[in-house]
């Protein structure tokens, strides 16, 4: 009867409420925290910034962010992961591969003039700083050097361009005097009076004259030919043109390079960068150097033995023997078949003076030159001279050589030191 007393009701129901509201505060405490942890599990462990001290707002902010998510996860399939969108994407990636191919493809003479030039600017530029050192502007070594490189580009042409013409034109007009002493020859006249070889010769050439083909083929020869010509001239003048920029510009374009790099890395890569462009311009320096003493020995040589059309084989010479491994072989080859025509003995000795100066160029002349420049094992060399004639001709054969310098020094730089760190 004691607990019906009416003044202890009020105490009781405060008491209800008061516990009331903390079971709903736990209630709220423990909603929030389930909101949080389902949060977590969709989005990821860092996208939860649930606030202890505030479980309401968490609970109006976490549950329909929640639910929405689940909505999108559990509606999302449907069309994300259709076969026909799949489809559709990898189908749209492939034709824009084909498309950037194919306009590669199209920007290869391009990307060889610019190769052409890079790797001239790099072998002038030695030259320009070695200028600069003796206190000229860079403007003004640049200029130098040009007007010298345009200077030699000029006196090869005036050695070759005129014995040829002369040549060609003899050979034209004497081309009718060797034809009438074939005609003439007893054996011709047996085999004609045996096969009648000039009546089926008639016969073929009045056949290859009307013939549509043939002349179609015959005349787009020409054209692509004199296409051929053009563009190789259309090609010179703009290696020269892009030597001439980027030879002012150099330092300007190396330092616009390494902005892009990130500032930590930055000075590890300009070291090794300026060291490779040191490499590739020392070789290329040095090979034309090489080449230039192997033509004027060989011009003397043959001034000497009265070997015809001289000053044409040097200059053959001294352009082969900018390939490495081979051209030098190449350039004593056709220089003692030209002394052929001299005599046997004049072609022997030729062969000879080839052997002994590539003994002298072996152990004397080139360790002198390259011995500041390239670095590479011969197998090495072999390999990237093979690789690079195959992909690029005679372009890739000459820069394969400052191309494997230059990846062995990353090798060494950069992946041995990765390496031997983890």
């Amino acid at each position: 009867m004691g607990r019906l007393r009416p003044r202890r009701v009020p105490g009781t129901g405060r008491q209800a409420v008061r516990r009331w509201q903390d079971y709903r505060e736990r209630q709220l405490t423990v909603l929030a925290e389930s909101n949080r942890l389902q949060r977590e599990q969709l989005d990821g462990p860092g996208a939860a910034h649930t606030s202890a001290g505030r479980p309401a707002e968490v609970t109006n902010t976490s549950v329909p962010a929640a639910s929405w998510r689940v909505g999108a996860v559990a509606a999302g399939p449907t069309q994300t992961f259709s076969p026909f969108y799949i489809g559709f994407t990898f189908a749209l990636g492939a034709l824009l591969a084909w498309l950037l191919v194919q306009n590669l493809t199209r920007l290869t003479s391009v990307f060889t003039f610019m190769l052409v030039a890079l790797f001239v600017t790099l072998a002038l530029d030695p030259v320009v700083q070695w200028l600069t050192r003796q206190g000229s502007s860079r403007a003004a070594a640049v200029t130098l050097v040009f007007v010298g490189l345009v200077a030699v580009v000029t006196a090869i042409g005036l050695l070759v361009v005129p014995p040829i013409v002369t040549q060609a034109t003899s050979l034209i007009e004497r081309v009718p005097g060797y034809l009438q002493d074939v005609g003439s020859s007893p054996w011709l006249n047996d085999l004609d009076a045996r096969y009648h070889l000039a009546e089926r010769l008639t016969q073929e050439m009045d056949k290859l004259a009307t013939d549509k083909e043939i002349i179609s083929t015959v005349f787009g020869g020409v054209l692509g030919a004199a296409g051929w010509v053009a563009g190789s001239v259309f090609g010179v003048f703009t290696s020269v043109i892009l030597t001439l920029y980027l030879l002012a510009t150099l330092p300007s374009v190396k330092e616009a390079g390494y902005r892009l790099v990130p500032h930590s890395r930055r000075p590890r890569v300009e070291r090794i960068s300026e060291e490779i462009m040191r490499r590739v311009g020392g070789y290329a320096l040095g090979q034309t150097v090489v080449a230039s003493i192997n033509a004027f020995c060989s011009w003397i040589v043959m001034q000497l033995l009265g070997v015809p059309y001289s000053a044409v084989l040097a200059v053959l010479v001294g352009l082969l023997g900018l390939i490495p491994l081979i051209g030098a072989t190449l350039g004593a080859v056709i220089v003692g078949l030209a002394a052929l025509t001299v005599s046997p003995t004049t072609s022997l000795v030729v062969l000879i003076y080839y052997v002994i100066y590539q003994q002298i160029e072996n152990y004397f002349i080139v360790p002198n030159i390259m011995r500041r420049t390239v670095s590479v094992p011969g197998a090495v060399t072999v390999i990237a001279v093979i690789i690079g004639g195959t992909l690029l001709g005679v372009l890739g054969a000459l820069i394969a050589i400052p191309v494997a310098a230059g990846l062995l020094l990353i090798y060494h730089e950069v992946l041995v030191p990765r390496q031997d760190a983890a």
